[in-house]
């Protein structure tokens, strides 16, 4: 019998009319970067494309995250911050401090984020990498930008368990995770990637990354959300890592790219249209 604790929607994670109140425990996601060139296309429809206008449409998602979350829950949003030449003026786009903003507007508690430092991202010269403005004079380089940053909230309170809950004594950690996941930098080698083509990310979403996260805030038999699934990498942690899980994608065709990234395990993913109702989503 083909278990569906494993489900896609192929649809607009604004409305997340398919998941219940209340029902998830854990977000883990890295989605669309505002002021990033190659996410323009994702923000086609958002008037003039402002900077603006790209964080207010990721806040309608952002509410969707507050409306579905446990109390308790933990939502983990992987970003970078962006630069662009606007008008003849080189300007930085803080979007990890504009989604921190509207996190708590939202009421969201702020936890110690995650700088995650990519080895792949390397300073170069004269055009060829990251260094950018006047070389070697000062006074007007500017600093590369090779952090990423995994921000981290809880609705409210920590979440409470029973006494000597066995799911969550099965699920803990060793003290080497726990002193290297719990640190501040992470070291984790991003991967790039172009799928047939369809190109998801600077710097892919490597598997390390969501497979810490679900561990450090999740229990065994959770169910984990990410509303910019891509190519799926989010879904194959979670399930081998015994929790449940449902992904938003828009695109259609990133299906046959889900069910190749989880292999044998595809078999049980359930992919539905927008609007088909998951009632099992209660919790």
């Amino acid at each position: 019998m083909i278990n569906h604790d494993y489900r896609v929607v192929i649809g607009d994670s604004r409305e997340m009319a398919e998941v219940n109140d209340r029902s998830i425990h854990l977000i883990v996601t890295s989605p669309p970067y505002p002021m990033v060139a190659i996410w323009d296309d994702f923000f086609t429809e958002v008037s003039a494309s402002t900077y603006d206008a790209m964080h207010e449409y990721l806040n309608q998602v952002w509410r969707e995250v507050e409306r579905v979350l446990v109390p308790g829950g933990i939502a983990c949003i992987n970003i970078g911050d962006a630069t662009r030449t606007r008008d003849g003026l080189f300007h930085l786009y803080p979007n990890h401090s504009r989604i921190i903003e509207n996190f708590e507007k939202l009421g969201f508690v702020t936890l110690p984020y995650v700088l995650w430092k990519k080895p792949t991202t390397k300073p170069h010269y004269k055009g060829k990498g990251a260094f950018l403005g006047s070389g070697f004079l000062p006074p007007n380089a500017y600093v590369t930008l090779d952090m990423e940053y995994i921000l981290i909230f809880r609705k409210g309170p920590p979440r409470s368990f029973p006494p000597k809950d066995p799911d969550r004594y099965k699920s803990r950690f060793t003290k080497r995770e726990r002193d290297e996941w719990f640190s501040q930098v992470w070291k984790v080698q991003g991967v790039r990637q172009s799928v047939d083509g369809l190109e998801r990310r600077v710097a892919a979403f490597p598997e390390e990354i969501p497979r810490r996260l679900i561990r450090m805030f999740s229990v065994l038999g959770d169910l984990v959300l990410d509303p910019f699934l891509g190519s799926g990498t989010s879904l194959k942690a979670a399930m081998e890592l015994g929790r449940r899980f449902v992904g938003y994608e828009k695109l259609e065709e990133m299906t046959e790219i889900i069910r190749r990234k989880t292999q044998a395990g595809s078999e049980k993913i359930e992919f539905l249209e927008q609007a088909e109702i998951i009632p099992q989503l209660a919790g």
